[in-house]
């Protein structure tokens, strides 16, 4: 289990207004929001924070304890950011863009993740900027936060080039901009990345909620996306492309937030449900329908969820509370029966799905579970099918610390019943 940090936290930007008192009570409405272009400069669903204190102890010595692990820093906003590593915009962002990032910011991340010992997954920007004449991807931002990288001996450990591209102008491309478009582009980027950070691993193409592969019990969340903007598959993305990847990326929630239900109401899961099987289904569910499509395009690569979490949007109101630990734990557990990756939880400290509780970094139900997993958990996954039983699912791995014995994972999403579980030898609970 890894982690994002969204490029608005370390820039400072808009991201997803807080919940007030009120509506995680259920005492008030949310915002009545039916239908969004740019939900980055919605006032509605967004307000201003200030860049993250990437130096703060806390949030230092609390990640660190969560390693080794990878970093994704991405999200919506990277697709729109200006690098001025140079210090020429005095702030002002250029055409074309829509947030600038500094020297000084970047280092603070190349900082933070040579410091709690993670590897570095990042998108570049894919804008109008970045297409000055209307024609093919331009490579000079995406040379600059490279070189810069390893001009300050941190190089970039994988790339994504864009973030959920399936979702075109909505994810931030410049207007018009096709499939076709993407796939002649992620050629460029890759084909250059290759030649020059040959160690570089080729990650794609993080979509999400494509209606094609989101999985029977995910579709509402797919159709939902498909309804407001223009959008392509997954396939259409890949077919085409020369440079093939290294690892196959998506990005699953188990539906949205209360902040966006009136998009999508079909695709808003109640907090009553979130312990029901059918709710804890999603993630496997999605997982298996997306390794088709890895088999297709990477055949014997890894693939990764490069953002998870229990609801787009920013999280529910109750995505910070136990409740969602469940879902947290049996995706995991779910996941390593399916295939072999990462999953990088969004986020690690903002908004109410992060681990961390913004502004105060103090740790959620969600990192304590993690961090058990990250600690006991190994990579040898053995079968335990027949134990598995409405209410009752059971996952078990090698040991993490490499003494022979296993680890079992025994969740218990009744409301009502007890579990008793007898285990052959001796264990430690």
């Amino acid at each position: 289990m890894s982690y994002n940090i969204e490029m608005t936290e370390v820039t400072g930007g808009t991201f997803w207004k807080t919940y007030t008192e009120e509506q995680i009570a259920g005492t008030a409405e949310f915002p009545a929001v039916t239908s969004f272009a740019d939900v980055t400069v919605m006032p509605e669903l967004m307000e201003y924070y200030p860049p993250i204190d990437l130096y703060n102890k806390r949030l230092r010595e609390l990640t660190k304890a969560l390693g080794p692990a990878w970093i994704r820093v991405s999200g919506t906003w990277a697709t729109k950011t200006y690098y001025d590593f140079e210090g020429v915009t005095g702030g002002r962002v250029p055409d074309g863009y829509s947030s600038v990032l500094t020297g000084e910011q970047w280092i603070g991340v190349l900082d933070f993740a040579a410091y709690v010992g993670a590897k570095l997954l990042v998108s570049v920007s894919n804008c109008a900027g970045d297409h000055p004449n209307g024609g093919p991807l331009d490579l000079t931002q995406a040379k600059k936060i490279f070189d810069f990288s390893h001009q300050h001996g941190r190089d970039i450990d994988a790339v994504e080039f864009m973030n959920e591209p399936n979702m075109l102008e909505l994810s931030g491309a410049p207007q018009g901009y096709t499939a076709a478009d993407y796939a002649r582009d992620q050629d460029i980027l890759y084909r250059w990345v290759r030649a020059n950070y040959p160690n570089c691993l080729l990650v794609g193409p993080c979509t999400t909620g494509d209606p094609a592969a989101a999985g029977a019990k995910s579709k509402g969340f797919g159709a939902g996306i498909a309804s407001m903007t223009k959008t392509c598959t997954t396939e259409a993305l890949l077919t085409g492309t020369q440079i093939p990847l290294d690892v196959f990326s998506y990005h699953y929630y188990n539906g949205v937030s209360e902040r966006i239900a009136g998009v999508m109401p079909a695709a808003h899961w109640p907090g009553h449900l979130a312990h029901s099987d059918e709710y804890l289904a999603v993630a496997p569910d999605c997982a298996s329908a997306h390794a088709a499509l890895r088999d297709k395009f990477v055949p014997g690569g890894q693939m990764w969820v490069t953002e998870s979490g229990d609801a787009g949007g920013g999280g529910d109101t109750w995505a910070s509370t136990y409740l969602d630990v469940l879902r947290t734990l049996n995706e995991l557990g779910s996941y390593g029966t399916i295939t072999d990756g990462i999953i990088f939880h969004n986020t690690l400290a903002s908004s109410d799905y992060g681990f961390l509780e913004h502004g105060t970094f103090l740790p959620r139900p969600n990192y304590f579970a993690v961090l058990l997993w990250n600690r006991l958990m190994g990579t040898a996954v053995y079968d335990c099918g027949h134990l598995n039983r409405e209410n009752a699912h059971v996952y078990c791995h090698s040991r993490r610390d490499g003494t022979c014995g296993v680890v079992y994972l025994i969740i218990n999403n009744s409301l009502t019943d007890t579990i008793s579980v007898t285990i052959p030898k001796d264990a430690l609970r």
